[in-house]
Order: C-alpha cells, then sequence, then structure tokens
C-alpha cells in the first residue's frame, strides 16, 4: 500500500491555476497507521466551484496510486493563510509537494525542522550511555541521527525532519519521559 505519493512518478493532469498539490497528515509521518491520504490542492485566486471540480479531478487521477481512500482538500492562497484554516500549520510543516518532491513550504522559502530538547541528568551513567549508542549507534550499527539523517545541534537538543517525529518521540520515550517538541522553519 503506497502511502508516500510525493515519491512516486505521478502524472497528473491539472489546470494551470494549481500553485501546488500536497499530501499532509498521518499519512507522511514515519510510524503512523493512516486510514486515508490528505491531500491539498493550492490555487491561484479561481472561484470556488472551478477549485472543486478541479480538485475532485485532481483526487480520481490520485486514487489510481493508492489502496487508502483520498481526502482532498482545497483552498487559493489567500484562504489558505485565513485564521480560520486549521490545517494550514500541518499543512506548511508536514506537507510534501507532489510536484516538487520536496516540503510545500519551501515554496515561501521555509524549511521545516523539528527540535528534540531532553535532558539525561536524571539518568543514571548506564542510561546516558544507552540512550548515546540509541541516537548514534554502536558498533558499525547506525543510530537514530544517521539513519534518519537527524543531528545533534548540542548536548539536549537535536533536529530532525518532521516525517521522523514518531520515530524518534518513541525511541526518546523509552529512556526520558519529560522532553520538549519545536516546531521551527528556516528560511
Amino acid at each position: 500500500m503506497m502511502q508516500k505519493l510525493w515519491q512516486e512518478k505521478l502524472e497528473l493532469v491539472y489546470s494551470k491555476e494549481v500553485i501546488d498539490i500536497a499530501q499532509f497528515g498521518s499519512s507522511v509521518v514515519e510510524g503512523s497507521k493512516a486510514n486515508d491520504i490528505d491531500i491539498v490542492v493550492i490555487f491561484q485566486k479561481i472561484p470556488v466551484k472551478e477549485q472543486l471540480e478541479e480538485s475532485q479531478k485532481i483526487k480520481k487521477q490520485l486514487q489510481k496510486y493508492s489502496a487508502l481512500p483520498i481526502h482532498i482538500n482545497s483552498f487559493d492562497l489567500y484562504s489558505f493563510f485565513d485564521k480560520s484554516n486549521f490545517s494550514r500549520e500541518g499543512i506548511l510543516f508536514y506537507g510534501k509537494s507532489l510536484i516538487s518532491k520536496d516540503y510545500f513550504s519551501k515554496i515561501f522559502d521555509l524549511n521545516p525542522k523539528l527540535q528534540i530538547h531532553y535532558s539525561l541528568n536524571k539518568l543514571k551513567k548506564k542510561d546516558k550511555i544507552k540512550f548515546n549508542y540509541m541516537l548514534n549507534g554502536r558498533g558499525g550499527k547506525y543510530g537514530l541521527l544517521r539513519k534518519f539523517n537527524g543531528k545533534l545541534i548540542a548536548p539536549g537538543l537535536i533536529e530532525i525532519l518532521p516525517e521522523y517525529e514518531n520515530i524518534f518521540s518513541n525511541s526518546i520515550k523509552k529512556s526520558i519521559h519529560d522532553f520538549e517538541l519545536k516546531r521551527v522553519f528556516y528560511s
């Protein structure tokens, strides 16, 4: 079952009014159990009726590539950034463009990263060593940082790509219960 549509070589036909088509939600987060695939279509300023018609055409095309049902939303740029659009932050942070095959937010010159702040102060020395092995690897085996392209920014701070949030959170929870996730964008 294909969940990563942004990695597929898709042959989509869409209007020149489409700015981007992006996959977001649980289907882009590694380690998540997705029930559907969330897609957003961002348009130039065109009437809502045309947006809906075009979105449905795109949905039919995408459904051929997935066994999971496709759930599609459409916005023009103005309505996308409206405060009433509760999905905009998730789309900006996790969204993967089906057109550029990269993060959707990069069309706005924003590069999303997830920072994980943690402290090993309450751990015993042997648990600190195990935690270090989990992050950095041991005996020729890759740790989470190398395996998933993460970076140790400073002691107690790692930075990862948004889609690996569950993998890192679940692994860290086994050692530390007190850690903080922070979404950041670089430009």
